[in-house]
């Protein structure tokens, strides 16, 4: 039988499959590695889970991919002299740290002592994979132009880890070909990213995003372009809820006066109450235990007590 092009067999449809259903869902706090992105209303969406993520099983695979060719660049520094601590002993657990009650997190590559360049200095490790347009990019401009993300993130690591120097190790991933480069240490800019991570974690509404135009292409490219863009109602658990606030340690139903463990934020209670910027009407009246929205159409939905759910609000935008 002939193949058409672009046919997927169902032998690689089930591995991409077997991907998806690995997926964890929802990240339980605001990841280092994402702090650098321009927009902090793309930041606050993804702390407060008003989309769930979605990636194909090709990009699980490659992303998967990213993270094996970690242990092949710490095979490549230990063959050279380097030494390299990857993990804690004690834990066997990668190196990492928390910040504002557990809700900024990140965990590094590593440490390094004995890099050619600075042999008595202690550096840290940062290790990525580029396809060969950006890996050309990065070798003309280096990280801090090429991938601010990535720049933001080494920052805010060497400040936790109290370390002065980074050493930034890519590769591309259509060569082989091997970049590096040292990388200071940056006081200003680490309070800068501090603040930046306090603001988003503990604001009880979206901050202002990066632009107003759907047809921008960052806003294209945003995962959170529907709720942001399209008034497609969020997703509904503990985090789009008015109940809800981050706490030293977790998050905290004002309703119930309860902590709420990971599990219970993922599914919410009857009594979700949407954080009014999260619909795409306009409030008009509230009580306590119900918010009514208006909309352009002359519509009028109450969402909660003697109204609807926030579950069938979502339901009816599906």
């Amino acid at each position: 039988m002939v193949k058409v092009p672009g046919d997927i067999s169902p032998t690689v449809q089930a591995i991409y499959d077997a991907y998806e259903g690995g997926r964890t869902g929802f990240r339980p706090h605001l990841g280092a590695s994402l702090i650098g992105r321009e927009c902090e209303r793309e930041l606050w969406y993804g702390f407060r889970w008003c989309t769930l993520p979605s990636f194909s099983g090709r990009m699980l695979r490659l992303f998967e991919t990213g993270q094996r060719e970690e242990e092949r660049f710490i095979e490549n520094l230990r063959s050279v002299g380097v030494e390299v601590h990857d993990h804690d002993e004690e834990t066997e657990r990668q190196y990492g740290f928390t910040d504002f009650g557990g809700h900024f997190a990140g965990s590094i590559d590593g440490a390094a002592l004995g890099i050619i360049e600075a042999p008595k200095t202690w550096h840290l490790l940062e290790f990525k994979t580029f396809n060969d347009r950006r890996f050309e990019l990065l070798k003309k401009h280096g990280v801090e132009i090429t991938s601010p993300e990535h720049y933001a993130q080494v920052i805010i690591y060497m400040d936790y880890m109290g370390l002065k120097r980074a050493f930034y190790l890519a590769v591309n991933k259509n060569t082989d070909e091997l970049y590096s480069e040292r990388i200071k240490a940056d006081p200003q800019y680490t309070a800068l990213l501090k603040d930046k991570a306090e603001r988003i974690i503990y604001a009880s509404h979206p901050p202002t995003g990066i632009s107003a135009d759907p047809a921008w292409w960052k806003c294209k490219c945003c995962d959170h372009r529907a709720a942001c863009h399209e008034g497609r109602p969020a997703e509904v658990n503990c985090r789009t809820c008015l109940h809800s606030i981050p706490i030293d340690g977790g998050w905290w139903c004002e309703k119930y006066n309860q902590t709420l463990s990971y599990k219970e934020q993922l599914h919410s209670c009857s009594d979700h109450l949407y954080i009014p910027e999260l619909l795409p009407g306009k409030v008009i009246d509230t009580g306590d235990d119900w918010v009514e929205y208006g909309f352009k159409d002359g519509i009028r939905i109450r969402n909660g007590r003697g109204g609807l759910s926030s579950r069938k609000i979502r339901e009816s935008a599906d």
